[in-house]
């Protein structure tokens, strides 16, 4: 049996070669391995061992990567989460994994502060500068080094929450295999090699698969850099890429819409940019082509999804995008598209993108009703994605089956959302759906039926969800209607909600 462990993609890279920049302070290979060697100590030292879920709220910074590598590096199971979401969501997270540790940044240390322990396997909370008898990042980060041990390709890595086709969020599991398989995978597409000379756009969120596997992983596997970047800014991003000369920039679509609105950008921005990529959600037909006329860069689009660790087919970047295309599968990915009656598409004709590949997950945390939905008896993962595929393989998508809302590349769970606003007493029923958005791609907006006698107010509504739920997930608008349209079956049609404004 073959065994590798993913944090060994910083190895072999030269000591003095710069691996990731943060805050604007560059850390070499040579330091950031000693670091990782010391956290590594540290965590064994509260003990972390193999297996042993460790839970990541930081932002896009050096400790969450070497809080992630050192995690890896255990044996253990990194569980990456948004710094930005509420307590509650913090809460119901932390207890569907069993997290034994949470180490958090200053953004999220307010929410971790309000998980109540009790109802999850939380033994430690691990922060910079430490308050409130937390353990110390930076006396772990002291600690005599340990050594990174050895894994199988089928061990759990990595536990991202997702939601498939449908449902609620939980945790996809992803493998050492499964991430490196993608990783390898993504270097043998046409024109999509990264190598030791380039230097990476870190602005999209490490707790997100696409920044974490396909930006981290990759930049730091081909042994370039990493330029890391907190928060998104069209302007201050587009001087970071100036000042630090990226060459590679992957981001979802509301990011390339407000670079190409933003006035007075320098139309040199990109002028070392030699790849720029879109994932996440769609870029439509408008955005790809005004940026390029603006920058001079064409974007290459792809698409993936958790499951698939993350990327399933991308725009050969050797040739000029086709507009609207997501390009071909990558090598070693195999795709079916499935049309209704569970038979093989014909060219032009849409399916159901199914994939197959040791990139492939193997199934949800502990919820085998799940697992069983997403993937068949023989390993095929059903995306919930409809496409087409011209005469030379390349695919197109033109449909979700699944009910999934994404905002700014962030997928939104209807299910997650009702049930929060159910939770609130006033609310008898509700159904949500996802409407255009100019910026984000999408909004939340919900239909609510009041409970008889109540009256609601949509502000209320809004930030009842708040205090459940990450910004990005709540409603932006919420209409009160008598009755939801439903079908003979009962199920609620979302389409007919989709249709009201």
């Amino acid at each position: 049996m073959t065994r590798v462990n993913l944090a060994s993609i910083i190895e072999g890279h030269p000591d003095d070669a710069v691996a990731i920049v943060s805050r604007g302070k560059p850390t070499s290979y040579g330091a950031l391995r000693e670091q990782v060697g010391a956290l590594r100590g540290g965590l064994a030292g509260l003990g972390i061992e193999r297996g042993d879920r460790v839970a990541i709220v930081y932002a896009n910074n050096r400790f969450f990567v070497v809080t992630y590598l050192a995690t890896l590096g255990l044996g253990a199971v990194a569980v990456p989460l948004n710094p930005a979401s509420p307590s509650a969501e913090l809460e119901r997270q932390l207890a569907d994994v069993g997290a034994a540790v949470v180490v958090v940044g200053p953004t999220g240390r307010d929410a971790v502060a309000g998980v109540d322990p009790s109802g999850t396997a939380l033994r430690t909370v691990v922060t910079a500068g430490a308050a409130g008898g937390a353990a110390r990042l930076e006396d772990l980060l002291e600690a005599d080094p340990a050594p990174m041990v050895d894994v199988a390709e089928h061990d759990v890595a990595v536990l991202v929450f997702t939601a498939g086709t449908g449902g609620a969020p939980k945790p996809a599991v992803l493998s050492h295999g499964n991430l490196s398989a993608n990783l390898a995978q993504v270097q043998a597409h046409p024109g999509r090699r990264v190598d030791g000379g380039d230097v990476l756009l870190g602005v999209l969120p490490l707790f997100h698969i696409f920044g974490l596997n396909v930006v981290l992983g990759l930049g730091l596997s081909a042994g370039a850099s990493v330029v890391l970047v907190e928060r998104f800014d069209p302007v201050a991003s587009l001087d970071t890429i100036l000042r630090h000369e990226v060459t590679m920039v992957a981001g979802a679509p509301p990011m390339y819409a407000a670079w190409t609105t933003l006035p007075g950008a320098n139309p040199g921005a990109f002028a070392t940019v030699r790849l720029a990529t879109s994932g996440a959600a769609p870029l439509s037909d408008e955005i790809g082509p005004a940026f390029q006329a603006r920058f001079g860069v064409p974007i290459h689009q792809g698409y993936g999804l958790t499951e698939a660790s993350p990327v399933v087919a991308a725009s050969p970047a050797d040739r000029p995008p086709r507009p609207g295309s997501i390009g071909f599968p990558l090598p070693g990915v195999d795709v079916r598209l499935v049309d209704e009656e569970g038979e093989d598409a014909l060219v032009g004709d849409p399916g159901e993108i199914w994939v197959q590949g040791a990139n492939v997950f193997s199934g949800y945390w502990q919820d085998e009703r799940a697992t069983a939905h997403a993937l068949t008896p023989d390993g095929w993962l059903r995306t919930g994605d409809v496409a087409v595929a011209d005469a030379d393989g390349f695919l197109y998508i033109v449909d979700r089956s699944k009910d999934l809302v994404i905002v700014s590349g962030f997928n939104v769970y209807p299910a997650e959302v009702e049930d929060a606003l159910m939770a609130h007493g006033g609310v008898a029923q509700v159904a949500v759906v996802g409407n255009p958005h100019p910026h984000t791609g999408e909004t939340v907006v919900a239909f609510v039926v009041p409970a008889a006698g109540r009256h609601l107010e949509e502000d209320e509504l809004i930030e009842f969800c708040a205090g459940r739920l990450s910004r990005y997930k709540c409603p932006t608008k919420v209409n009160f209607v008598e009755s939801l349209p439903v079908g003979v079956a009962g199920k609620v049609l979302r389409r007919q909600l989709r249709s009201t404004r």
